[in-house]
């Protein structure tokens, strides 16, 4: 098999690290995932990844909380889930830096485009956490900026269900199952597949987004590949 792109960017929710759990980190979810990773990079594909907090915190728990706190914690979570991911990887021999929006020089880099880029030239993945470092901002916004910045050739959305329906599939046996969908239709018809400030910057910057379920095999493999499945989110 080979690569159909040269750099990309995977996001990865923080429910589906928990697995069937439902909350902490399921370290035979991140085996797998990291098993599939360790693949594509012996490619020579460029990997970035952004991964959400949701299996630690949602800012939306803290409900008589004060919205950019609980956010602020969120991000938090993401550097949790980040941790972890490059352990894992470091385990395989594969070289992972974790860089943060918001400063902890003690445990990651700041975020630095130019530096990021680097390492990626040095063959190196490089994890991008704490979102984009501003409350009221998703982990989805967060990998549609990263996206854009590094000029990434695909943004890939791990999801928990194959790919993207017009109603939740769990909920009513005819949804309907897109292949291909246009941003301005996520838009227009407020479908759930990733945020209206998401799929606006990616509509404006022209990076493609294919959201695919992570639980099928060789998933991220197949779709770096280039093979059909899930759902292709662009401007076509």
């Amino acid at each position: 098999m080979k690569p159909k792109y040269k750099r990309i960017l995977i996001k990865l929710s923080g429910e589906a690290l928990a697995g069937e759990k439902g909350h902490g980190i399921d370290e035979s979810v991140i085996s797998r995932v990291v098993g599939e990773i360790e693949r594509i990079h012996e490619m020579g594909v460029q990997i970035a990844l952004v991964i959400g907090g949701g299996n630690f915190w949602r800012g939306r728990e803290g409900k008589k909380m004060d919205r950019t706190t609980a956010d602020h914690m969120g991000m938090l979570a993401t550097v949790m889930n980040s941790l972890a991911m490059m352990d894992a990887l470091e385990q395989r021999g594969i070289p992972t830096r974790v860089q943060t929006a918001l400063i902890m020089t003690s445990v990651a880099e700041p975020y630095i485009l130019r530096k990021a880029l680097h390492h990626f030239e040095k063959g190196r993945i490089v994890i991008m956490a704490c979102g984009t470092g501003n409350p009221y901002c998703s982990t989805d916004t967060a990998a549609a900026q990263r996206a854009c910045e590094i000029q990434a050739d695909l943004l890939l959305m791990a999801k928990n269900i194959d790919s993207i329906y017009d109603s939740d599939p769990k909920l009513n046996p005819n949804a309907k199952k897109y292949d291909h969908i246009k941003y301005m239709d996520i838009i227009n018809n407020g479908i759930k597949a990733m945020d209206t400030t998401a799929a606006t910057m990616c509509m404006e910057n022209n990076i493609p987004v294919l959201a695919f379920g992570l639980d099928e095999k060789d998933s991220i493999i197949r779709a770096v590949c280039g093979e059909k499945l899930g759902t292709v989110i662009d401007n076509n």
